[in-house]
């Protein structure tokens, strides 16, 4: 049964003008649809408002356009009964058609109707948070860029100083390159410079810095020095700012601290973009939808396609990809385990995104349970596979001519691989296969019925039981002949 809202309202969202449908109460379709258009100063949205208000409207939606819905969403938030923002893919999939009166009108019957479905939109202090946050990164993108144009600035004047030391932009690069502003051209003198052990290549710093820097090429130089040391004093300052305002979610922030490669500024970011209430979303797999990092769902014709990732909150998806790339390099953690085994699979690219989609869920279980990230170990994997991961190892051994014995270690009812020695012989890999096998007396026989098992027989440890007593027992393997 459709929902019907006793009064709906469609808002067509531009630049420079809304274009505003008020359809007519539930049930009074005699009555006319009421259409106007709106300037977006905010004394005519202010207009805007009181409009609907005198009009009694109750439910209201409209398109998230680019930046351009966020001042009338902050003057319509709080002021009616329900007010949604609608993805336009979402509403390009509908059947319509195209002018902005009847875009504002079309969107208002899909409301009436029940076939919108809202995106969510985080309460004012975590947009505001998220303002914070956005800008950091659009500043740190324009210290990269002009951290590069210095670089090609350099190589231009042959200034080869940052193939000597591995920061061109430290403590002695960025004191080398202000005595090249200053016009001092002696390369020996600007080598002292160099601290710790870039000290031990003065004599390569020396080289490096034998350019032929142009008067020209030092003004453009000390503007881009200027420029880069401004923006590092806005990096710093919105740092403080996000600080300051990250004191209310400091609880989440320890929790998401203790989840290997999140560090505190990661934890910024998933704090403003997430929020650190998961009831917005249904669960872990519509949080990893949300943020564009599960696979892409792409079939026609029976065909599956390209699971490419779909665009979505690209802020997210960079945190968490740092995160796992960061995570990737942790040692003798369940997260790096996760990563070499995806990495064998699909490779280095593919396995970072799955991992940052696995660490977005394990994000969401932390934040929704209220509980700290609890760490499984490196081998993980391993203790939880151990017939499997032995029975492999052996195999392989086998292929390779050695002989193995399969005993438990002093002190602990689990088998652990104990020797491994190369054959002797006229060739180093045996392919007679007229060896037996012996089999310990104590083998556990299957409890289920059907065919029984023959790992024993076969000299192999047994993947169909995983108890100590079953494969505790000594194989002495037979030739890889015999196996192939």
């Amino acid at each position: 049964m459709k929902e019907n809202h006793r009064r709906c309202c469609g808002i067509d969202v531009h630049k420079s003008s809304v274009t505003v449908c008020v359809l007519p109460p539930v049930g009074q379709t005699h009555l006319e649809v009421k259409k106007r258009k709106f300037r977006t100063f905010t004394r005519d949205l202010r207009q805007l408002r009181a409009w609907l208000k005198n009009c009694r409207v109750t439910e209201i939606a409209m398109e998230s356009t680019g930046q351009y819905w966020r001042p009338l969403w902050n003057l319509l938030e709080g002021q009616f009964t329900k007010v949604i923002l609608v993805n336009p893919q979402h509403i390009k999939g509908l059947n319509g058609y195209k002018t902005d009166p009847k875009d504002a009108q079309w969107i208002a019957d899909l409301l009436e109707s029940g076939k919108l479905k809202g995106s969510w939109v985080p309460p004012r202090p975590i947009r505001e948070l998220r303002d914070l946050t956005r800008q950091r990164v659009h500043i740190l993108e324009d210290l990269n860029r002009a951290k590069n144009r210095i670089e090609q600035l350099c190589q231009t004047g042959n200034i080869k100083v940052s193939s000597v030391a591995s920061d061109l932009f430290g403590v002695s690069g960025r004191k080398m390159l202000k005595a090249i502003v200053e016009g001092k051209r002696d390369p020996g003198w600007m080598a002292d410079y160099a601290k710790g052990r870039l000290r031990d290549k003065r004599r390569e710093l020396e080289l490096a810095l034998e350019g032929t820097f142009t008067d020209e090429q030092r003004w453009l130089l000390e503007k881009e020095l200027r420029q880069v040391e401004w923006l590092e004093g806005q990096v710093q300052t919105l740092e403080e700012e996000i600080e300051r305002r990250v004191e209310i979610f400091e609880e989440p922030i320890q929790r998401l601290l203790t989840i290997p490669g999140i560090d505190r500024k990661t934890a910024w970011t998933i704090a403003a973009e997430v929020g650190a209430d998961m009831n917005a979303f249904t669960d872990a797999r519509h949080l990893a939808s949300w943020a564009g990092l599960c696979p892409g769902n792409r079939e026609s014709g029976g065909k599956r396609f390209s699971g490419r990732t779909r665009k979505a909150n690209r802020y997210v998806k960079r945190a968490m990809c740092q995160a796992a790339w960061a995570a990737s390099h942790t040692k003798n953690t369940y997260l790096s385990a996760f990563y070499r085994r995806m990495s064998v699979r699909k490779g280095a690219p593919k396995a970072v995104m799955a991992l940052a989609h696995h660490m977005l869920v394990v994000i969401y279980q932390v934040l929704s349970r209220n509980e700290e990230y609890v760490e499984f170990g490196g081998d993980y994997y391993d203790q939880r596979n151990k017939p499997k991961v032995v029975a492999r190892l052996v195999t392989r051994l086998m292929k390779l001519g050695y002989k193995v014995d399969i005993q438990p270690a002093e002190g602990i009812g689990e088998p652990a691989a104990v020797a491994a020695e190369p054959e002797t012989g006229a060739e180093s890999v045996p392919k007679s296969s007229d060896s037996s096998t012996e089999a310990s007396e104590g083998a556990v026989k299957p409890k289920r019925r059907g065919r029984p098992c023959k790992c024993a027989a076969r000299g192999i440890i047994c993947k169909h039981r995983t108890s100590p007593e079953t494969n505790s027992m000594i194989f002495r393997t037979l030739p890889a002949g015999k196996f192939s």
